[in-house]
């Protein structure tokens, strides 16, 4: 057992120790803060048709495990799904496959320090709540049990299943990310339509979040009150301009054995599916993969050939002369090169029929949904454009080079974008032939902000994760039609949209180059 402890910890401490963990958690508490919003904000996060509960302990303590849980499940599979592979990347893996853990105990610690990441950001969102609640609490009694008892029935169970895919995901899907991704955010989707069927699961015992308890509770209220037919609760940052909402009291739910006890074979259910990958952990054992390969045998030289080979090896006259080019398009030619080859070939096939769907589909749907979903899948290939150096260990040579700040830096901004646009081409072309230049800019806008978003958080984070947890919500939030969000400018917008957007831009390059400069300045 004290190997298995120590695992833990040191893979905690791992991750909750990097920049990219500590600048999450920033933005986690500062999106914490608006999960219950003012009464002249323009946005709320859990409405019902019209209907808000007052700002009691109920419905703060709800609230806030709500987004909480959704919020994590959402977006927590991606700031885990690595501790495996980072075992591989740094051959720590090796060492651990000597010792006497099994797999199961070693798949079980990957699980339990990716809960331990989960559950130490759901509390300081718990605390947030605490805090916002004597600041919105409108003069009501604080309750602590309204809570701590959401959280422990929601949050809790929620992020152990969430811990457990992505160890699960892991095992059997490798380095095959954005499959992990497609298939992860599918079955979210189907637990998210077992909320709003809250009329058939009376209980809540298969739904795995419980937040149907909730949705059931408050339309129950509101139709019994108010005399309504209302049937969905909507969560999430809901825009609607200053919309004014009609109070009542919510007093929270009552908590049944049965509910309590579905929890648990939930969290039980996560551990099956972790000990069921056990049995086919390849526990850092690559060999048998490989001799799978077939290789060609080697060629041996011949009579002839043994006469003409030079005993004195390479010399200096038979290479190729030297030839030095300080320019910047061998490296945006080499950065494209790498950009395209990055990952598994098929889902090239993916994104070519996208490609392809984008002329034939309508142009609403193709602008609005398409192009959003065929960037997204590039996700891999934008985080890995500055980072790929660190993560190699080759940083030292990269920073050491000829003019680094203005020769590879630019190189690899300008190699994703021209990635970027040559898989948008085809809603460019559309909207040229439409005479639509406000959307053509509003595109390479567009394609510009995510590449300089990818750039510099990667510069400050020093990892992946964070790009791919802020480009994953916003795309979602994108595909939602949340307008504010908007960075293709598919949606109607002010002429004030394109120059914010050109604003953030330029915010991200200036950032990306300063931190760059200081980071090749102080290797």
């Amino acid at each position: 057992m004290p190997y298995i402890y120590n695992i833990i910890k040191a893979d905690y401490l791992q991750r909750t120790r990097s920049y990219s963990f500590l600048i999450t958690l920033a933005i986690t508490v500062y999106a914490a803060y608006s999960f219950v919003p003012p009464d002249t904000a323009n946005y709320t996060t859990l409405s019902a048709s019209g209907y808000r509960g007052v700002y009691n302990s109920a419905w703060v303590g709800y609230v806030f495990a709500i987004m909480t849980t959704v919020m994590l499940s959402f977006c927590g599979f991606l700031l885990v799904n690595s501790g495996i592979k980072k075992d591989i990347d740094t051959e720590v893996g090796l060492i651990i496959a000597t010792t006497p853990i099994s797999n199961f105990k070693y798949l079980l610690c990957k699980q339990l320090s990716n809960y331990l990441v989960l559950i130490t950001i759901a509390g300081c969102t718990f605390s947030v709540s605490l805090v916002l609640f004597f600041i919105r609490g409108e003069g009501h009694p604080f309750i602590i049990s309204d809570f701590i008892l959401p959280y422990l029935f929601f949050a809790v169970p929620a992020l152990f299943m969430v811990a457990a895919l992505a160890v699960v995901a892991e095992v059997f899907l490798g380095k095959r990310s954005i499959l992990q991704y497609i298939i992860y955010f599918f079955l979210f989707g189907i637990a998210m339509s077992a909320i709003t069927q809250s009329g058939k699961n009376t209980t809540g015992a298969f739904d795995p979040f419980g937040l149907s308890l909730v949705t059931k509770s408050i339309t129950a209220q509101i139709n019994t009150q108010f005399h309504e037919s209302v049937k969905n609760v909507s969560f999430g940052f809901i825009f609607n301009g200053h919309r004014k909402y009609k109070p009542f009291v919510w007093a929270g739910i009552s908590w049944s054995a049965v509910f309590v006890f579905s929890r648990v074979l939930w969290m039980a259910f996560g551990l099956g599916l972790v000990y069921c990958a056990s049995l086919f952990f390849h526990r850092f054992d690559f060999k048998q993969a490989s001799a799978k390969k077939k290789t060609k045998p080697a060629k041996q030289p011949t009579e002839a050939n043994k006469l003409t080979i030079n005993p004195a090896g390479i010399t200096r006259e038979a290479m190729p002369p030297l030839v030095f080019n300080y320019g910047i398009s061998p490296f945006i030619k080499t950065e494209l090169l790498l950009l395209v080859r990055q990952g598994n070939k098929w889902l090239w096939l993916l994104n070519a029929g996208l490609w392809v769907a984008m002329f034939i589909a309508p142009l609403t749907i193709a602008y609005s949904y398409l192009l959003p979903i065929l960037l997204f899948l590039q996700v891999t290939r934008w985080s890995d454009l500055v980072t790929k150096e660190k993560n190699n260990r080759v940083h030292y040579f990269a920073y050491a080079s000829y003019k680094p700040l203005l020769r590879m830096l630019p190189a690899q901004i300008l190699a994703g974008v021209t990635l970027a646009l040559a898989l948008a081409l085809p809603v460019i072309m559309r909207n040229a032939l439409l005479l639509n230049g406000a959307a053509i800019l509003n595109i390479i806008n567009g394609c510009v902000l995510i590449v300089l978003l990818a750039a510099t958080l990667g510069i400050l984070s020093g990892g992946k994760k964070l790009f791919e947890v802020v480009f994953f919500m916003l795309t979602y939030a994108v595909i939602n039609k949340l307008d504010i969000t908007d960075y293709l400018g598919s949606m109607p917008h002010s002429s004030v949209y394109l120059v914010v957007v050109l604003s953030i831009n330029t915010a991200l390059l200036g950032a990306g180059f300063m931190v760059r400069n200081y980071q090749v300045k102080h290797l």
